[in-house]
């Protein structure tokens, strides 16, 4: 099964964009996900399976910084066709 999330990344911390470049360039490395940015979400996409162990292992590196909170959405379908991506 294909699924689609939506994550907002938000550290609480005045030195902000650090954190959430961070996180979407570790996301970028895999190679079995696809990741599409926006300035106000990522988008991740690719089998349950693998793209719910990388986004589980990458939030726990971000979560290292006090204060990180996450917003995500989870749809159980491959959504990309639905945001112009091919």
């Amino acid at each position: 099964m294909n699924i689609s999330i939506d994550i907002s990344y938000y550290p609480l911390t005045d030195k902000f964009v650090p954190p959430i470049l961070d996180f979407i360039s570790r996301l970028n490395q895999y190679s079995e996900i696809k990741v599409v940015t926006s300035g106000l979400s990522t988008q991740v996409f690719g089998s349950y399976d693998d793209v719910m162990r990388i986004i589980t292992s990458e939030m726990k590196v971000s979560c290292e910084l006090p204060h990180s909170v996450f917003v995500l959405k989870i749809v159980n379908s491959d959504r990309q066709h639905y945001h112009g991506n091919e």
